[in-house]
């Protein structure tokens, strides 16, 4: 079958076009469409690590969250809805919603390591390694003062200062006003401030 204004058969597109919006790509891909659930992938996986990354303070950790996020969306395809046209809010949920997981999971493991003597420190004296363990402790420090908030200032956060969502994707997609969202986040903004400027 083919369309009678290109010719070209229905369903086919050129490897690589993003001239299809995300909510496109995840009807397709609810189908079966693997290349148009790869570009979806290709289009935001990016965004993800990043996200990962600031809600983990650890590389390896953000690799692992990144194909996990990727790894619920394949497997939920065909059971969730976008909100507006784009799969990022939704892939920002589904790799919070991970994190936290981790994180307890994490605190079980090191309550249990914390019963074994502790191993030698070797010191690394290369600047740069020195510097993006620093940058990762403070990052570190964000995040555990992130998980202190009340839930609904968590999330907020998360979606707009960890995930660079506007307060209006925020909104949407935790269904609640956006003025709402913006209180949240001031209140958020103060007590970070505090929790902070403490250590």
């Amino acid at each position: 079958m083919t369309n009678q204004a290109t010719g070209a058969p229905v369903g086919d597109r050129a490897p690589g076009d993003r001239t299809l919006g995300d909510r496109a790509l995840w009807d397709r891909a609810a189908e079966g469409d693997e290349a148009a659930f790869g570009e979806l992938f290709e289009r935001h996986v990016e965004a993800v690590w990043n996200h990962a990354y600031r809600l983990t303070g650890s590389w390896s950790a953000a690799e692992d969250l990144t194909s996990n996020t990727f790894l619920t969306a394949w497997r939920r395809r065909t059971e969730v809805t976008l909100v507006r046209d784009s799969a990022l809010p939704w892939l920002y949920t589904v790799a919070g919603n991970a994190a936290r997981d981790e994180y307890r999971g994490a605190r079980r493991r090191l309550r249990l390591l914390q019963k074994m003597p502790d191993a030698p420190v070797v010191s690394d004296h290369a600047d740069t390694v020195a510097e993006r363990l620093d940058g990762e402790r403070r990052l570190r420090e964000i995040v555990e003062a992130v998980r202190t908030l009340p839930k609904a200032q968590r999330e907020v956060v998360e979606l707009c200062l960890l995930g660079d969502l506007s307060a209006a994707d925020a909104a949407a997609l935790l269904t609640v006003a956006e003025g709402t969202v913006r209180a949240h986040l001031s209140r958020a903004r103060a007590r970070l401030r505090t929790l902070l400027e403490e250590k």
